[in-house]
């Protein structure tokens, strides 16, 4: 069965802008610069090879990617002193046997989003190893939306969905046990993720980013805010002691999916994403997101969040995906 992206409720952000998405995708058993010749084959563009283990593919029909072992210390100017530069290639290779490389797409228009399905079916036709692949592997895929505006009632709204849908999503995610046990990507504490979907949690902007950073000191969150606070508020961020390398300031939320299953055939991004898809409709609407955020505050008070997985999945009624 062939799965479609399907498209949120908002396409443009405050500026008028169609939205993008940016993906990230992990995989391992292929190298950088064989995924980045998969990436030119289909969309064209010039393949540069900045380092054994770094690839930059310009001009494609979609924008600039980039292919790279997602270890920064196997990559000159991303950490350390130079005087380790010639040492980094060594490092890659045997950093590779168990870290993933990572392709990062350029942000692009949600209604193309279906043409990165033929690159997964090339990297998984070219050898490209997902996460079921090795119990060592605990790759994952990351979406990048934009926001469609950065007032607080938008991305509380956004939070408080995802928080009420994120038992669901696990369940549909069947997230692996590699994942589970890695730390990567963490499930909100319980009693934070009770109190933001409450209906009557309502602070302005700059109080819910403090109670998020004190309750979530960590990027490390299925739903990480951190770029999107950094980038509408970096004071209060540094104020808090985020000081990570890894968050880059951008306006979009930072859905980090624990799998990566490039090995699996009838895996694919679209069936992810319409479940991200499903967050932004419920936070579209109010009154059902203030009536689920009440019941999952039930729920949760009873420890039945377990329960509450399967009330949610019944009641969202998520649009048909196949295309």
């Amino acid at each position: 069965m062939t799965v479609s992206p399907l498209l949120p409720p908002l396409l443009t952000t405050s500026a008028g802008t169609p939205r993008r998405v940016g993906v990230e995708l992990e995989f391992a058993d292929l190298d950088a610069p064989s995924a980045a010749t998969a990436v030119r084959t289909l969309y064209g563009g010039s393949v540069t090879i900045e380092n054994p283990h770094r690839c930059a593919v310009t001009g494609t029909s979609l924008g600039d990617f980039t292919v790279e072992l997602d270890m920064r210390s196997a990559h000159p100017g991303k950490g350390g002193t130079k005087l380790l530069d010639p040492l980094r290639p060594l490092w890659g290779n045997i950093g590779s046997l168990v870290m993933p490389f990572e392709i990062a797409t350029p942000p692009i228009p949600f209604d193309r989003l279906g043409e990165l399905e033929a690159l997964v079916a090339s990297l998984r036709d070219r050898g490209a190893a997902g996460t079921e692949a090795s119990p060592l592997f605990a790759f994952g895929l990351h979406f990048n939306p934009e926001v469609a505006r950065t007032d607080g009632d938008y991305i509380l709204d956004h939070l408080k969905a995802f928080l009420i849908l994120a038992p669901w999503l696990r369940g549909e995610i069947r997230v692996d046990p590699t994942r589970r046990l890695s730390g990567f990507i963490a499930a909100f504490p319980p009693a934070y993720a009770a109190m933001v979907a409450d209906p009557g949690y309502r602070p302005d902007r700059e109080r819910m980013i403090d109670e998020y950073l004190a309750a979530n000191p960590t990027r490390n969150r299925e739903l990480d805010l951190f770029p999107l606070f950094a980038h509408i508020d970096p004071e209060r961020l540094a104020a808090a002691g985020v000081s990570d390398p890894h968050v880059r300031p951008r306006p979009t939320f930072h859905y980090r999916l624990p799998n990566a299953r490039l090995s699996d055939p009838g895996w694919s991004l679209a069936a992810d994403w319409n479940r991200w898809v499903a967050v932004e409709e419920l936070a579209a609407d109010r009154e059902r997101l203030d009536r689920l955020g009440a019941d999952y505050r039930d729920f949760a008070a009873r420890r039945a969040l377990d329960d509450w997985a399967r009330e949610a999945g019944r009641r969202i009624a998520p649009r048909p995906a196949a295309g």
